[in-house]
């Protein structure tokens, strides 16, 4: 029998907390969450608005950072990492997508996906080089100087994810990235988040929407700041799956 070898853990959380205010004005929006992920994972966390998905995403993408607990990135707590080192994770290890896209208006298509490699030195015809390869990728190598006014939503959310990826980066961060799409764009850009998937990407996606679930290869739901269940989708040739809930976790903790 071929021995299963381990994937390497790229994320760890233990006892995270985000709290806001004071007082009787507190709150906690993350309340003990502790969760790892596996390189190559597709993750994507599911719960009603403020239970905490995108405070988790915005810590998980070193936007934020927690009030208690640990957040290790690759093995190496990143509350000891300095903000200058936080920036250059960011522009080389981590890509974002949003669901308002968040393109820059006065700029072309080409110059925004290019805009992530000014924070690494290289020079404009590189830059420029590189971004037109990533959005040939994404079939938009036509439309590289239209501006941001001139795209359908799932153009413009397609060179989103181009800009996301021009870095190669290992880590792939998406506050749902279909939000503003219709059914036929929602496809396509899961397609493509899917495909990053196979190539060995960590994907880890909030959504609204259970249908993206089947994308997955583990579904988290939050619910008042917490991981409520977690459960891992098992691959092809798999009898079971492993469902994880806080009521079964503290049942092992009596």
């Amino acid at each position: 029998m071929a021995e299963i070898k381990e994937k390497p853990v790229v994320i760890e959380l233990k006892g995270l907390k985000k709290r806001y205010g004071i007082g009787n004005a507190e709150y906690f929006a993350l309340n003990g969450v502790d969760l790892e992920v596996e390189k190559g994972e597709f993750i994507a966390i599911m719960g009603p608005s403020g239970c905490g998905k995108t405070t988790l995403l915005n810590i998980l993408g070193l936007l934020d950072q927690p009030t208690d607990g640990d957040y290790l990135l690759e093995g190496v707590a990143t509350d000891r990492i300095s903000k200058r080192k936080k920036a250059h994770i960011r522009s080389g290890k981590i890509g974002f997508i949003f669901q308002s896209f968040n393109l820059i208006p006065r700029m072309n298509v080409i110059d925004n996906v290019a805009l992530p490699l000014t924070y690494c030195g290289m020079s404009k015809l590189k830059r420029l080089k590189k971004a037109s390869r990533e959005l040939k990728n994404f079939h938009l190598q036509e439309r590289e100087y239209y501006m941001p006014s001139q795209l359908s939503g799932g153009q413009s959310q397609r060179v989103a994810i181009a800009r996301a990826l021009v870095n190669s980066p290992s880590i792939i961060l998406a506050d749902e990235p279909t939000g503003n799409l219709d059914s036929r764009s929602s496809h396509i850009v899961m397609e493509e988040l899917s495909d990053l998937h196979k190539r060995g990407n960590t994907i880890l996606m909030v959504t609204h929407n259970p249908k993206l679930t089947t994308y997955a290869s583990r579904v988290i739901h939050m619910l008042d700041g917490q991981i409520a269940s977690d459960t891992k989708i098992p691959i092809k040739g798999e009898s079971h799956e492993e469902k994880i809930t806080l009521s079964s976790r503290r049942k092992d903790l009596e």
